[in-house]
């Protein structure tokens, strides 16, 4: 049997007498994009701290490729291949778009000498450019960070994220604020990245991921609710239950 890519087993997170996580296991197979979803305080913003290396948890482990990575500081997390982006915009406002992926694949190439020189470095602004080719922002790669449109910084931030080369990707409520042509952009991003690497997405917006994800994973208090395909989901009456008789 395949080693999954990802393995969470029997997971808790505790905060003092709450648990916001209790006794949860999932594993996640190679290129295959899954959504975690579910409503207010389910536990998936949590959910993702741990496996994303933010949060070690109370209890259980996190294992990826079969390597027991619990508790392991966040870059070394870069350095396996897992690359994260977060809910909140986390790029540097005063630098151009390009200047942003610029320092993300340096530190990927030449962690210790980040300031050489611009001439020298081809190969990286190359790259950088490739990347923002990739999310769609060549046309406003000189601009400011600062001035790019919500959605846009949000791609910039995949971009940053692409540089470490990932084969796991993770992506914690990747359309939040957006509008919807900017989560139709995003959301196509997502599919095209999911064909080449495993995508993991943290969302709340059920109907938007039914139609792309090949899996959802449901959490309800901190437990694992519900597993399978949207199909599987659309007709699990738990589900139905939980999101107070919505359409799903």
């Amino acid at each position: 049997m395949k080693t999954p890519i990802l393995a969470v087993e029997k997971v808790t997170m505790n905060f003092g007498s709450f648990a916001a996580l209790h006794n949860v296991s999932v594993e996640f197979s190679d290129d295959r994009l899954t959504a975690i979803i579910g409503p207010n305080g389910a536990g998936k913003s949590t959910f993702f701290n741990v496996l994303t290396g933010a949060l070690a948890p109370t209890a259980g482990k996190v294992r990826y490729r079969g390597r027991d990575i619990t508790g392991s500081a966040q870059h070394e997390f870069a350095r396996m291949g897992i690359a994260k982006s977060f809910q909140i915009t986390n790029v540097f406002p005063q630098l151009t778009a390009h200047e942003n992926v610029r320092v993300a694949v340096q530190m990927r190439h030449s962690r210790f000498n980040l300031f050489t020189p611009r001439e020298s470095m081809t190969e990286l602004v190359g790259r950088a450019d490739a990347l923002l080719e990739r999310v769609g922002l060549a046309d406003v790669r000189l601009r400011p960070a600062r001035d790019l449109a919500h959605g846009q910084q949000r791609c910039l931030e995949v971009a940053m994220a692409l540089a470490c080369e990932p084969r796991l990707l993770l992506l914690d409520e990747p359309t939040a604020g957006m509008s919807p042509e900017e989560t139709g952009v995003m959301m196509n991003l997502i599919t095209s990245l999911a064909a080449e690497r495993t995508v993991i997405l943290v969302e709340h917006k059920m109907k938007l991921v039914m139609g792309i994800c090949e899996r959802l994973i449901v959490l309800h208090h901190g437990e694992l609710l519900a597993d399978g395909t949207p199909q599987d989901i659309r007709n699990n009456d738990e589900v139905k239950r939980v999101y107070l008789g919505k359409s799903v």
